[in-house]
């Protein structure tokens, strides 16, 4: 089963956020992450904060859709 990852690259003083489809492995996120690379489908921008020239950083996290209207966390008020 895929699931959708967002992922962060931070690398050389320029920055890119996607999305992308993978198995839950790193094997298969890697092979996601290196095809959109070789698609030429991701857009390096020039990064506004202070990310070192000479650094890079490849992070990313699952896409959970909550379809549920209910919040996690209820805040109760108690009336005197």
């Amino acid at each position: 089963m895929t699931k959708m990852f967002q992922v962060k690259i931070r690398a050389y003083g320029h920055m890119a956020n996607f999305d992308i489809e993978a198995e839950d492995s790193a094997e298969s996120i890697e092979s996601a992450i290196l095809d959109k690379i070789g698609k030429k489908g991701i857009l390096l921008k020039d990064s506004m904060r202070s990310f070192a020239k000479d650094k890079c950083w490849i992070t990313y996290e699952e896409v959970v859709d909550d379809i549920s209207s209910s919040s996690l966390h209820k805040e109760e008020s108690i009336r005197t």
